[in-house]
């Protein structure tokens, strides 16, 4: 064991047995099937003894909360993935879903064990099946700190969030020597998959960590924010802290004069959140949208939020998966939503429109709509078109939306709108006048959130300094909130 371990320190890595110690609270891990080994006799493996199979299995505790964990030991036949050692990781898993707490999966792994053929891939479908049975019963977390190749890759896919680390996490379908001998491209496996091009071009991994224990402090961060499992009611916290002068005072000013320029939506989160509190996710991906948890007086609640200091808060295929995926999991959890709104539309163009912006633009319809959890929209700024009705509207199920004066709300801005309608006196420059009262009409007439105040659309018209009161009071009331009715079907269709 202490050579294993210095072959791990040895790259910049901790040893499966000390990941698992460093994540799991003092003493507190028990290994269970440490006895198991593989039973394939091909190419010399009758003759290979492979300790616990090349996985360590147990359960700890978190936080003072039990924990399901796993970790894939590279030292040990390169962590290669057989029969048993799947068997291993399905077997924890189904426990888990059983005794109702989180899974948590430390990757180190070569892939599948060749030796043993077809056994491998049962090993993999067994893996896949259980992370499956335990999606929106109990939480699955996923650190990958090594490779992670081939089918290796699905069974983090398949979980709620992905933990990266810089330097040594790698996840490819196909690894670079096998891109070079299909291809003909010569690629590193920093280049191909490593934590960079996961956080922040693929948007695999929802976290990137600068090291090991950097990331074992954010997985127990994060526990913190969500229930261990399906029905789990999160405690208040005991204490919670909130500087009401100096956020209010803040919060009134975050706004430009400009409606064209940007601001950082996360100053307007953390002035209505408690203090300290926000927990991004996803922050590097798709960064026209924000998402992750926070507290208000003490609860969980999650955010989402698109973003205008990142390409103006449009919406486009990245930030709809992102911001529906949250949707989703929140939604699983019982953890009621908070939206924070200032998007000029959905992204035009034959890029996003050849990517299917219609399509995924359509999932964040379908997740609000299908969610069932408490939700409170503010709209700060800019709501305009189909990005409006998809960002929580009160059409699409939100419970209450709050709009600050300065919100626009309408199929477009004003200048679109004039373009559009007065296309002839715009090109007449002795009509600039009245193209100019044009403007202004439909600013003061059509645009404003007191327009959609008359008509219900909003639940009431607030400033900003007022945010944090009418959403904490909300939720208050809305804490006993019964699941609505539904059709009589299996399940729907969610455009993926």
């Amino acid at each position: 064991m202490e050579y294993a371990v210095e072959k791990q320190h040895a790259k910049g890595k901790f040893h499966a047995i000390e990941r698992i110690n460093q994540l799991c609270d003092k003493d507190t891990f028990m290994e269970i099937y440490s006895g198991v080994r593989h039973n394939c006799t091909s190419f010399g493996m009758d003759k290979k003894d492979i300790p616990y199979d090349g996985v360590i299995t147990g359960f700890g505790k978190i936080n003072g909360r039990k924990v399901a964990i796993y970790a894939q030991d590279f030292t040990v036949q390169g962590g290669s993935l057989g029969r048993m050692h799947g068997e291993k990781i399905a077997e924890l898993i189904d426990k888990a879903i059983q005794a109702r707490c989180p899974v948590i999966g430390i990757n180190d792994s070569g892939g599948a064990r060749i030796q043993e053929g077809v056994d491998a891939l049962c090993g993999y479908g067994d893996l896949f099946y259980q992370n499956v049975r335990a999606s929106g019963s109990v939480p699955q977390i996923s650190i990958v700190a090594g490779p992670c190749a081939g089918g290796a890759v699905y069974s983090p896919g398949i979980t709620d969030f992905i933990f990266a680390v810089d330097k040594i996490s790698q996840l490819f379908i196909t690894g670079p020597k096998v891109v070079k001998s299909v291809m003909f491209m010569d690629i590193t496996a920093e280049d191909l998959g490593g934590a960079s091009i996961h956080s922040k071009k693929s948007g695999v991994a929802h976290f990137r960590c600068e090291s090991e224990p950097d990331c074992y402090d954010k997985v127990r961060r994060l526990l913190d924010y969500i229930p261990h499992y399906y029905g789990d009611e999160l405690v208040q916290a005991a204490k919670y802290h909130f500087d009401a002068h100096k956020k209010t005072k803040h919060i009134e000013k975050i706004l430009p004069e400009n409606t064209r320029q940007g601001y950082d939506i996360r100053e307007v989160i953390n002035d209505v959140t408690d203090d300290d509190s926000f927990f991004e996710v996803s922050q590097e991906f798709a960064i026209n949208c924000v998402i992750g948890f926070a507290k208000i007086e003490g609860r969980s609640v999650g955010i989402i939020a698109n973003n205008p200091a990142g390409m103006g808060g449009v919406l486009d295929c990245d930030a709809s998966d992102k911001i529906a995926r949250h949707v989703r999991y929140c939604d699983a959890y019982n953890i009621p939503l908070l939206t924070f709104v200032d998007v000029p539309g959905f992204i035009p163009g034959p890029q996003e429109e050849q990517k299917g912006i219609i399509r995924h633009g359509a999932k964040v319809i379908y997740a609000y709509s299908e969610s069932s959890v408490p939700k409170v929209t503010v709209i700060t700024r800019k709501a305009y078109g189909g990005a409006y009705i998809a960002m929580c509207s009160k059409h699409i199920g939100a419970d209450y939306v709050y709009a600050w004066p300065a919100s626009e709300i309408a199929v477009m801005g004003a200048d679109g709108a004039v373009g559009i309608l007065y296309a002839k006196e715009l090109a007449d420059p002795s009509k600039a006048g009245e193209v100019a009262e044009k403007k202004a009409q439909y600013e003061k007439e059509i645009m404003t959130p007191t327009i959609a105040a008359k008509r219900g659309y909003i639940s009431e018209v607030i400033s900003p300094a007022d945010t944090r009161k009418y959403v904490a009071k909300s939720f208050d009331f809305l804490a006993e909130k019964a699941a609505m009715d539904k059709p009589l079907k299996k399940h729907g269709n969610i455009p993926l």
